[in-house]
């Protein structure tokens, strides 16, 4: 029987990621790093207590869809439950936005800044998606840089990981990118 908490890693078309789950939502989501060694230990920072484990159904659905997406399927993930308990009411705020861009999609640090009331908040919503423990489920990676191109990422790759991501999307990225109202 499956633990009500727990984490495991798993492939995707970009590499090993993680995920790690509590009794009814997600606690973490983790692309992936150099190695599993550093996928587990950067999915499991803040995490220590959970054991590795077999995942629940309801887990398991959402690696499947995770794995989808990351394969070219166009599915938002907004249905899958995440725990935001510790995660600062700013960067709730700024995940809830980034939820709402659909695959193929993008936004700029500057938009998702006017869509929060606050127009001169770009750089804090960049510091907000650098610190996001639940992509690509909350997709940071839909979030661009609005005159340089890409902007940054965090995840194992930087960049180059990011449009990646875009690509397998069939995201336009620059002048002609795909922005929604």
């Amino acid at each position: 029987m499956a633990d009500p908490s727990g984490f495991a890693l798993f492939a995707t078309a970009i590499g090993r990621c993680g995920i790690a789950w509590g009794e009814h939502a997600l606690v973490g989501v983790q692309l992936p790093e150099s190695n599993d060694a550093a996928t587990r230990a950067r999915l499991l920072r803040g995490l220590p207590q959970l054991r590795e484990s077999e995942p629940p159904p309801w887990v398991q659905l959402a690696i499947v869809r995770i794995q989808a997406l990351l394969n070219g399927l166009q599915d938002d993930l907004a249905d899958i439950p995440l725990d935001m308990e510790g995660v600062p009411p700013f960067h709730q705020r700024v995940y809830d936005i980034t939820r709402a861009i659909p695959p193929g999609r993008t936004l700029t640090y500057g938009e998702v800044a006017r869509r929060l009331g606050d127009p001169a908040a770009a750089r804090a919503v960049g510091q907000a998606l650098g610190h996001n423990p639940f992509a690509p489920v909350v997709p940071c990676h839909r979030v661009l840089a609005a005159h340089s191109g890409a902007g940054g990422f965090s995840a194992e790759g930087g960049v180059a990981t990011k449009l990646r991501m875009l690509e397998i999307e069939k995201a336009q990225v620059g002048s002609e990118r795909g922005l929604f109202d």
